[in-house]
Order: structure tokens, then sequence, then C-alpha cells
């Protein structure tokens, strides 16, 4: 055998090596999973959510552990290749001993060293896990917009929105989209209102009010929610990163805690850049 030949299998061997493994990069499916505790099953009364460690708190997070069990494995059988949970509930929600094999779980206060768990780029989507209705929704079951015990109130370009287009805003400016939202009713229109038909949503449960609501059993909810974490694998090329147009005119209003009689407090600012949601 000539050297030329020698020569010319040595390079399509690594062409070959080199599309394989193209294809292998290109087949990766990163999604994050960004969670809370208000929208998941069951959970229908601040005293689940705003206690730690109290046995109804505990009870509630062992609900959200198994509905967040159904989501991994949904995605995974969807074909999602790596999944990053991020606890984000003020006082935290995950139980170690309860994770689904198949992704990586973040929580603990503050998270702040390390870029492993954070959301860039690289990610093909968003899943919103266990999220409420921005306050005021009359039928959104435990609403708030960023603290439950205040009147918190925020708009963006002129339109109240609430912590789904906070985390999705953040999202988009990386090109990232979100293809699922679950929690209630309330939550879900919310979603399809700000991001389109074409994402995924689970409803869990149908509020009454803010702290009453029609439940499911949870067996329903979970196979509803493994199946459209299945299915949101799928709706990935269809899902359109969400954008606020900058600069961003931004105005929370809430009421101020140290005031004896309640006290309407107004706050207006410009986002240069879309980062600067919250209150400065």
């Amino acid at each position: 055998m000539n050297r030329e030949l020698i020569y010319k299998k040595i390079v399509l061997t690594v062409l070959l090596l080199v599309f394989i493994s193209n294809l292998f990069v290109s087949a990766q499916v990163k999604i994050y999973v960004i969670t809370d505790l208000e929208g998941v099953s069951g959970v229908y009364k601040f005293e689940q959510t705003r206690t730690k460690d109290t046995p109804l708190n505990i009870q509630a997070c062992e609900y959200f552990m198994e509905d967040l069990a159904a989501v991994v494995r949904g995605l995974r059988e969807g074909g999602a290749t790596e999944i990053i949970v991020v606890d984000g509930h003020g006082s935290q929600a995950m139980i170690p001993h309860m994770m689904e094999l198949g992704a990586k779980y973040v929580t603990g206060h503050p998270k702040t060293i390390g870029e492993d768990w954070k959301l860039d780029s690289s990610f093909a989507g968003v899943v919103m896990f266990g999220l409420h209705a921005m306050m005021g929704t009359p039928d959104g079951v435990l609403c708030h917009t960023q603290d439950s015990k205040a009147e918190n109130r925020y708009w963006y370009n002129g339109v109240e929105s609430g912590e789904l287009v906070q985390g999705a805003a953040s999202a988009g400016l990386m090109g990232v989209p979100v293809i699922m939202v679950t929690g209630d009713v309330a939550t879900c229109r919310e979603a399809v209102r700000f991001f389109g038909n074409e994402i995924v949503t689970v409803a869990t449960k149908q509020g009454i009010s803010r702290e009453a609501a029609i439940l499911y059993p949870f067996e329903e909810t979970r196979e509803a929610l493994y199946k459209g974490a299945k299915k949101a694998i799928s709706v990935i090329p269809n899902c359109k990163p969400f954008t606020l147009k900058v600069p961003v005119k931004c105005k929370m209003e809430y009421l101020d805690p140290e005031q004896t009689e309640p006290k309407l407090i107004t706050k207006e600012w410009i986002s240069d850049d879309g980062k600067n949601l919250l209150a400065p």
C-alpha cells in the first residue's frame, strides 16, 4: 500500500470522526428547570409554603419532589441529555433523598460560586415548574410577584407582568426559549398569553381564589406532567425566546411594611439592557 493511499485513509478517518463528533454535539439537548413551590399539585395555602420545616411545609415539599420526578422522567425520555434543576422557592423546597435520577439539582443560599449551574446560551430550553400567577390574579392560587407577603406589582413597558415574564425575559437575553410551564390554570393562561400557544402547559389545579382551589388527583397530574415534559422537547424548534423591548420602562408598586397604616409606594426606573427588572 503506497503512502498516498495511506494518507487518504487517515484523512478520511479523521473527517469521519469529526463528523460523528459534530453529530454527537448537535444531539445534546440541555434543559434548564426553574422551580417554585406554589404551583405544584396539592398546594393551595400559604401555610404550606412560607414557614420552613413545618409538617404542612414538609408535606408540600414532598408533593414538589414527586411532581418534579415526573417532569425529569419525561424530559429524559423525550430526549434531554442534560437537565439542571434550580430550587427557586424562597425557603427552598428540595428534599435530597427524593431526587429523581437523570438531573443535577441546585439548592441553598446564596448561589454565587461557580458557573456550572447557571443558565447560558448552551441550553435548548427552559421549563418553568410549579410557578404561580402574578399578584392580583383573581383565580390565581397563591398568586404574588416576588414576595408572597407584600402586594408587589410590576409593569414593563406599561404591561403588568409577574415572575413568569421576569424569568423568561432573563432567559431570552441569552436566546433560550421557555418550552414548558406548570402551575394552576391561571398560571398556564398567563404563560400562553405572553409566550404563545407553542409552549407546553400543564395545569396541576384550578384556582377559586388566592387560597382556595379545585385539586386534581396526584396520579392524574403526574401523568400529565410526565407526558407534557416528554412533549416539550419536541416543541423546542417552535418556541422563540421571550424578550422585552429595550430600554425597558419599569414600574413597581408595593405596600411599605414599615408604615403603621398601609401606604402604597411607587418606584420607576429604566433598564437599558433589559437585565435589571427588579427594583434597584
